[in-house]
């Protein structure tokens, strides 16, 4: 297991929670807003909740994205996104206007609609049962269609994924979107597993000990 973990601080995620998760776990998990120290872990995690713009806005401002390629460009770091952190790695959202994302992943991220047809609750709170892919390595020891716990009100969109390089696991509320991916040594959910109970903490674990 992974024993540091660094959870970057952009001043917009469930810190303490996530860091209580990990230190259950037997991580060592260190919250920074430190580019250096950044750059120099090789386990990261990226919390998130709130504007997408304003996040992005701050991590270019903090150069905390050039500490996360920097970091990314040893071949053992990995990397998990919860949350807003997992729609950052995108391509880019239409929240408050279209903003790029950092580009780790070609996926779109957009707001959940609702119509005369579809009539869904937005923003999306709950548990929700996750489709996940096979041979995953974050699914590890979890059953299909486990349920884990959302909230949010943009989701990241399946199409652009090349399947043949990643896994992406699959939630629907009005429509089918992207609850977790697992490109590599980059993962993210879109849900909160460090709130998401037994299920949650398995995939905290497997990311920590498997990647």
């Amino acid at each position: 297991m992974e024993n540091k973990v660094t959870i970057i601080d952009y001043g917009m995620g469930n810190l303490w929670s996530v860091a209580s998760a990990m230190k259950f776990l037997g991580a060592n998990p260190v919250v920074s807003n430190d580019p250096i120290e950044i750059a120099n872990s090789n386990c990261l995690v990226l919390p998130g909740v709130g504007s997408f713009r304003r996040a992005m806005e701050t991590i270019k401002a903090k150069k905390y994205d050039q500490a996360i390629t920097e970091a990314l460009t040893n071949s053992k770091t990995k990397l998990l996104g919860i949350c807003l952190g997992m729609q950052l790695l995108g391509a880019s959202s239409t929240e408050d206007g279209e903003t790029p994302g950092l580009g780790l992943v070609p996926n779109l991220v957009t707001r959940f609609s609702s119509n005369n047809v579809i009539k869904i609750k937005i923003p999306h709170i709950g548990f929700s049962e996750v489709k996940s892919p096979k041979n995953s390595s974050l699914f590890a020891n979890i059953p299909d269609n486990s349920c884990f716990y959302f909230v949010h009100s943009y989701f990241m969109e399946i199409a652009n994924y090349d399947v043949t390089k990643s896994h992406f696991a699959i939630a629907t509320h009005g429509t089918d979107f992207v609850a977790a991916i697992e490109s590599g040594r980059i993962c993210g959910t879109q849900f909160h597993p460090e709130k998401s109970q037994k299920s949650g903490l398995q995939l905290m674990r497997n990311f920590l000990e498997r990647f």
